[in-house]
């Protein structure tokens, strides 16, 4: 395993082969449905686990926070600005790597290394100003003219459920006021990662339900909620993980999750923006180029 630093790292092998299409499908009603790689998700969520690192450690929710930003750049948004990034740096201002693209061929490659000495330009994880402090948030869409335009948390538990729910969600609501303090319009959502043993547990299924439920009831809260129940057994040795889509209602789903952040970014922008997202979920070329695209 890689440092915590560049946890990434190891995902990244998993992804860069991973092939990359639409992510969109129809359904029998003729709507657009967003159909997520649940079979990467698995072996993502399988590094950290194979490797003996609980949630504790954190890199659980960074294999989520991978595989999310991985499923944003299938939508259609540009490599660099989603964030985490798939190659070092992971934060990395989209205008600063159109510079860099810019550069005579000779001189690309130092700037890179400067740039990647440089944690002030391109840190490991990205932190954004709220209504009352600082938040690390675990994915982001961003560019420099239009500040964060969605926004993900991520957490993760893999025992003692009972007694940890009530933090984690007195964590969430915190964060969702903070965030949406300051970014009214942003797409705001919190994806929750459980093992599947919390179904061991009576009731305690039913009370993250309700409470990833409430999350978005509130005007000022999360667009979107989720859970992904991951399953995986430890005897006689670790093999692999399986998410349990059978077992979490529609609503909180994460396709669902995916395609509501989605909508939210498109329905707060105007049609000229994010033009191939909009042509991919609605399957059909635009009559027009993107207002930021670098060609113009």
């Amino acid at each position: 395993m890689a440092s915590t630093e560049d946890v990434f790292d190891s995902f990244e092998p998993l992804i860069a082969v991973r092939p990359v299409g639409s992510p969109w499908t129809t359904g029998a009603d003729g709507s657009r449905v967003f159909a997520p790689d649940h079979e990467l998700l698995e072996q993502l969520v399988a590094v950290p686990i194979g490797a003996g690192a609980g949630s504790e450690s954190g890199r659980l929710a960074k294999a989520i926070d991978a595989w999310v930003a991985h499923e944003l750049r299938r939508a259609g948004f540009g490599d660099d600005e989603v964030w985490p990034r798939l190659q070092r740096p992971r934060v990395l201002p989209r205008e600063v790597a159109l510079f860099i693209e810019g550069l005579p061929k000779n001189q690309q490659d130092e700037a890179r290394r400067q740039l990647a000495r440089n944690k002030r330009v391109a840190p490991s994880d990205a932190r954004v100003l709220g209504k009352a402090y600082v938040k690390q948030v675990d994915v982001v869409v961003a560019q420099w003219a239009r500040g964060p335009e969605l926004l993900v948390s991520t957490k993760s538990m893999v025992s003692s459920f009972r007694n940890n729910l009530p933090n984690r969600f007195e964590e969430s609501y915190g964060d969702a006021k903070n965030l949406r303090g300051r970014y009214p319009l942003v797409a705001l959502g919190f994806l929750f990662v459980l093992r599947s043993t919390v179904l061991d547990e009576r009731g305690t299924l039913d009370r993250t339900v309700d409470m990833l439920r409430k999350l978005r009831s509130d005007v000022d809260g999360y667009d979107a909620t989720s859970l992904v129940l991951a399953e995986w057994s430890e005897r006689p040795r670790f093999d692999s993980v399986k998410v349990r889509d059978d077992v979490v209602p529609g609503d909180l789903q994460v396709g669902r999750f995916l395609e509501t952040m989605i909508a939210a970014v498109l329905d707060r922008t105007p049609i000229d923006m994010h033009v191939r997202v909009r042509e991919l979920r609605e399957h059909r070329d635009l009559p027009m180029n993107d207002v930021d695209s670098p060609q113009e």
